[in-house]
């Protein structure tokens, strides 16, 4: 079997299972299993496929909607790579819009103390302190098994020198206060579990995904803390969900602050506020 036949009839499966992308998933998942680039697979698209049954396994997980993420076991967000597995969310191109808010509030060259609420793999807070040469900062999660990925993710990234992380719920374990608190809380409303894909309800900690029954648990309980950690003229950036903006927003006023704003993601969303003291 070659790569082009090898792709031709395992996009054809994909797409009968149901899975909304089977031409780049195939394609992903033949070059993890063959373990080459993008560029030799465009030289030679008609070598003889080496790892046959590496490849086809990964495609009987994928028709089971186990994530490309979850089976390659990295994600690439922003202009990093991060491990991934069932103990952490996926990054999600979506978060971005709350590192560009960051930068745009602080600017890349500030010496900065940063905590991550809920930090999960460590991508938002692991991918501020490399565009961030001069900052600090600390990760917490309630998840030992997220925490785990996280270091690991840190040390990749030869970024453990300058981050922590620490189990904790919110804002309970902290004892310092910050620069700049960042996160991106379980927002999903219980009752929405049966609308979410196969491959968000079966292979994502449904912790890191759910906060009550209208999803703006988590935002309370920050809201509540949040003067106790953040300095004077600091910051914090958090993402919402569709149509949670203005609802978070106004747990925030409710809270005592008054300098609220949001910022919209390339598909016109508000995507995450900005609190600021």
């Amino acid at each position: 079997m070659t790569r082009t036949e090898a792709l031709a009839e395992t996009k054809a499966r994909l797409a009968s299972a149901g899975v909304e992308t089977p031409d780049t998933d195939s394609k992903r998942l033949l070059l993890h299993a063959e373990n080459i680039s993008q560029a030799a697979l465009i030289a030679d698209p008609d070598a003889v496929l080496t790892e046959r049954n590496l490849f086809l396994s990964f495609i009987e997980r994928r028709i089971r909607r186990e994530p490309v993420a979850k089976i390659t076991g990295y994600k690439d967000f922003w202009s990093y790579r991060f491990q991934v597995n069932g103990d952490v969310l996926d990054p999600r191109p979506d978060t971005e819009t709350l590192i560009e808010a960051a930068f745009e509030c602080t600017g890349k060259a500030a010496s900065l103390r940063i905590a991550d609420l809920g930090t999960g793999s460590g991508c938002i807070l692991l991918t501020l302190l490399a565009k961030m040469p001069h900052a600090t900062g600390l990760g917490l999660d309630i998840s030992p098994g997220a925490l785990k990925v996280a270091k690991t993710n840190a040390k990749m990234l030869n970024l453990d020198n300058r981050s922590q992380f620490i189990a904790g719920d919110w804002l309970s374990a902290l004892d310092e206060t910050f620069d700049l608190v960042v996160s991106n809380p379980p927002y999903i409303p219980v009752t929405e579990g049966d609308m979410l894909a196969p491959e968000v309800i079966d292979w994502e900690p449904h912790t890191a995904l759910f906060a009550g029954m209208d999803g703006l648990q988590a935002y309370r309980e920050i809201a509540n803390g949040l003067s106790s950690v953040l300095k004077s003229d600091g910051t914090a950036i958090f993402e919402v969900g569709y149509n949670q903006a203005k609802p978070v927003m106004d747990l925030f006023k409710k809270a005592g602050f008054r300098r609220i704003s949001s910022r919209t993601d390339l598909g016109g969303i508000e995507r995450c506020i900005i609190v600021q003291r």
